[in-house]
């Protein structure tokens, strides 16, 4: 046996090896058995409804947790067994159902000790599925710890807004760190969609109520285009928005800023849609912004601040289809930065 097939073997066992609990808890995600968990997330945070939980978690168990994805994922990097498990502080983002859970796996798969800060909208939904890991494979207890304070960590992975960055940057300096700010994500419009195209990118800006950073919160528009048929197109969707306090408050003021101040702007009673040169829109609006023959300039000036882009079949370079923004892959990693490659580079 050469030894290049010798090392694949054993490469491959480690991989098995390790996500084993992982797959685990994917299986008992699939079986839907969490209505407990569903009904406490939303009454401990308004934002995350029964259906957007339920929607991450099996999203998680769909993209995360298979055991094929998860072993081609990791077969692309060298996962060792360290000596000497290294302590890495993750301040962990609450804007949807358990968006943290990406970051607290990668460190876990790597073999080291995961320290997190969880977010004050997010405690119970990460709380749970470290404790169902777990309850999978016991020894991950020893490697994990939910602290306020991460002062012990040898590293960190930040996430928050571009103030807080600021903050993470000036505590985090001397270690090793990502450190993520805003993004928002954009949707391409050539005015020849079909209706349900314009109903999937509706699901692209409205899911999660918009608090994503995969969330469509800017269009590019052609010249003079006409927002009639996207809102036909999504006005099946109205009643989760209408009936939901919170959201429903944050359009009713940002519509009477509007009126206020007279201020342009279209309305189809649960969505506002107005022109603005800005990338990052408020709850409840669309900002949209009309090209001619300058598009690619006007999206490689914002290019630091997308996460994803969306257009028709994906037909513009780079972009996903409609309805696809929320659904990242393994490798769809925050901000661009490749995780798993920032654990393998700090602690080889």
């Amino acid at each position: 046996m050469s030894n290049c097939i010798f090392y694949i073997i054993i490469l491959m066992k480690n991989i098995l090896k390790s996500i084993s609990p992982f797959v685990k808890l994917g299986q008992w995600l699939q079986q839907k058995q969490y209505g407990d968990l569903v009904t406490k997330a939303y009454l401990y945070n308004n934002w995350f409804t029964p259906d957007n939980v339920t929607t991450s978690l099996q999203a998680i168990a769909d993209e995360f947790l298979d055991e094929q994805k998860l072993t081609n994922w990791l077969s692309h990097y060298d996962v060792k067994t360290p000596a000497t498990p290294q302590k890495v502080g993750v301040v962990m983002a609450g804007n949807i159902p358990a968006v943290g859970f990406h970051d607290a796996m990668c460190v876990l798969l790597s073999g080291h000790h995961l320290m997190a800060k969880l977010s004050t909208d997010d405690r119970t939904l990460i709380f749970a599925l470290l404790e169902k890991l777990v309850e999978f494979y016991p020894a991950l207890q020893a490697r994990i710890t939910l602290a306020d304070r991460l002062n012990a960590a040898d590293a960190f992975i930040a996430t928050g807004s571009d103030n807080t960055a600021r903050y993470f940057e000036y505590y985090f300096s001397k270690k090793p760190h990502i450190i993520r700010r805003n993004r928002t994500s954009i949707g391409i419009l050539t005015g020849q969609e079909s209706a349900a195209e314009l109903a999937a990118l509706g699901q692209d800006v409205l899911q999660y109520f918009g608090l994503g950073c995969r969330n469509v919160a800017k269009v590019f528009v052609p010249k003079n285009y006409n927002f009639a048929n996207f809102y036909e197109a999504i006005e099946p969707q109205g009643d989760t928005y209408v009936g939901h306090h919170k959201y429903f408050n944050n359009y009713e003021y940002n519509k009477s800023v509007y009126l206020i101040n007279k201020e342009p702007h279209f309305d189809n009673g649960f969505l506002l849609a107005r022109a603005s040169e800005a990338l990052v829109s408020p709850i409840s609006v669309l900002f949209f912004e009309e090209y001619d023959q300058d598009l690619e300039a006007r999206i490689v000036k914002h290019s630091h601040k997308i996460q994803c882009m969306v257009s028709s079949n994906g037909w513009y370079k780079g972009s996903l289809p409609f309805g696809q923004a929320q659904s990242p892959t393994l490798s769809d990693y925050a901000d661009g930065v490749d995780t798993m490659a920032f654990m393998a580079s700090i602690f080889p």
